[in-house]
């Protein structure tokens, strides 16, 4: 196993034992369930337009959207902190074009590429109204990717391969939510998220039919930097009854 690979290994295990525990803690205060959806707003400046090039040939690939859905929990420290994780499943959409200068050949087309968080944040509250709040959460996120996947165009490919398994990101959030007495949490807000590595290898090919198919390929790198707007919902938590629990 190469040193970077057991620097993640272990970063992620340990991630995960912090999680566990935060979650075997979670009677000391109100602990809260949650579903969330988050479509992938692209931003060129925070995940930019990749530009291939060699002779005769040139590529393009672009994050177009996507979308994230998964559940939260949220552990309460205080009135004003709260610990949040949970697993989520974010599927990234991009566009790619290929062309060649000399054949007159030009396609584009599609790619999905799928990948799974597991996120631990620090809240913080900011109460701006008697139900509303509005709070700002910072934190990591461990990042695992099952597979590989590809497209194949007339003439032409892009496989897109993993660097690794599973690596570290970091992850910022700021929103504002709704608490109702008896109906649990509204929330809407917007999440930036970056790996701390390059998330994928990009190879865009050219087949020559002229040449026996012939492969011509050029290679970039995928940041998996995104940015979503936040819709979630907490499911309604009595505090009175947990502290019944705990007696």
């Amino acid at each position: 196993m190469r040193p970077a690979q057991r620097h993640t290994r272990t970063a992620l295990l340990g991630l995960a034992l912090f999680a566990t525990a935060l979650l075997s803690h979670a009677q000391q205060g109100v602990t809260t369930l949650g579903v969330q959806l988050k479509p992938v707003i692209p931003v060129s400046y925070f995940d930019p337009t990749i530009t291939l090039e060699r002779q005769h040939l040139n590529g393009r690939i672009s994050l177009d959207g996507g979308f994230s859905f998964g559940m939260n929990v949220r552990i309460g420290l205080s009135k004003m902190l709260s610990l949040e994780t949970g697993l989520g499943q974010i599927q990234r959409r991009y566009s790619f074009s290929l062309a060649n200068d000399t054949s007159g050949y030009a396609e584009s087309s599609e790619v999905r590429y799928v990948g799974y968080e597991l996120p631990v944040a620090l809240l913080v509250y900011l109460r701006l109204g008697e139900k509303s709040y509005m709070n700002v959460a910072l934190g990591l996120s461990a990042d695992f990717y099952p597979g590989d996947v590809q497209r194949d165009l007339e003439d032409g490919r892009i496989y897109i391969f993993r660097n690794r398994w599973a690596q570290l990101g970091a992850l910022g959030n700021v929103g504002v939510e709704f608490r109702t007495e008896k109906s649990g949490i509204l929330y809407v807000g917007a999440t930036f998220h970056r790996p701390f590595t390059p998330m994928a290898t990009a190879d865009l090919s050219y087949y020559d039919r002229a040449n026996g198919f012939f492969p011509y390929t050029m290679r970039g790198s995928l940041s998996g930097a995104y940015l979503t707007v936040d819709l979630r919902y907490y499911f309604h938590e009595d505090p009175e009854r947990i502290r019944r629990k705990q007696k």
